[in-house]
């Protein structure tokens, strides 16, 4: 692994911005990524392909380390691909950390993703958590506003960007349950009350406007006359 990092480090070290990672490791790499992929391809179900990547990450984790702390922004397909199946596989710490590396370089994702990189975090991301991923309370919130931090002033479909804060109110209101509010719990409402709103106002079609009237009786009942 500590060999493998070096490896990872010196070429992404050496190649000039906006260039394409290339050497010996880089080769030895991508023609893992080609087996890989052949390997996915072949698989019809779409949870057992999130099972396979699962198991194929462990081993392209020294090849990110070495990039992320010595690479200099130039195109890596090995990096940009892991990139998306950690999200896949609902890893969204790490694929948070690549993703600033990504976007810091403004480096393109493969063809077949059809996407930029801020796109597909505001789509993919939110969406896992509306879809009940394994991520609660402040995890979530956690997660979802290192999203916002990150996708901040990059240009998106407004559907997509409406699909982060629809996700960021149902986080907050899963932090505070479905039971009375108490006084503590007004701010975190009113958060989740304003990211509802956000949402609507972006996409007039993204489904919060019964859960914006559920949060605004919440809050109206707790609130003192």
């Amino acid at each position: 692994q500590h060999y493998q990092r070096t490896l990872a480090a010196m070429a992404a070290a050496t190649a000039a911005p906006g260039s394409v990672v290339t050497g010996s490791a880089y080769d030895l790499m991508c023609a893992k990524l080609i087996t890989d992929r052949q390997r996915l391809k072949q698989i019809q179900s779409i949870q057992r392909k999130i099972e396979v990547k699962r198991e194929l990450l462990p081993e392209y984790q020294s090849w990110i380390d070495g990039a992320l702390s010595s690479g200099s922004g130039a195109q890596d397909i090995v990096l940009t691909t892991v990139f998306v199946w950690h999200i896949d596989v609902g890893d969204f710490e790490r694929a948070l950390q690549i993703a600033q590396y990504v976007l810091h370089h403004k480096l393109k994702l493969p063809d077949q993703y059809n996407r930029d990189t801020a796109t597909l975090l505001l789509d993919e991301i939110p969406d896992a958590f509306i879809q009940g991923a394994d991520i609660t309370g402040t995890d979530a919130i956690s997660i979802l506003k290192q999203v916002e931090q990150l996708t901040t002033g990059a240009d998106a479909p407004d559907q997509a960007r409406a699909k982060l804060y629809k996700a960021l109110g149902y986080a907050c209101i899963a932090s505070i349950g479905e039971e009375d509010l108490t006084p503590e719990q007004l701010p975190i409402a009113g958060e989740a009350l304003q990211h509802l709103q956000r949402a609507l106002d972006l996409f007039n079609g993204i489904g919060v406007k019964k859960d914006i009237e559920r949060l605004e009786r919440r809050i109206k009942k707790t609130t003192p006359a």
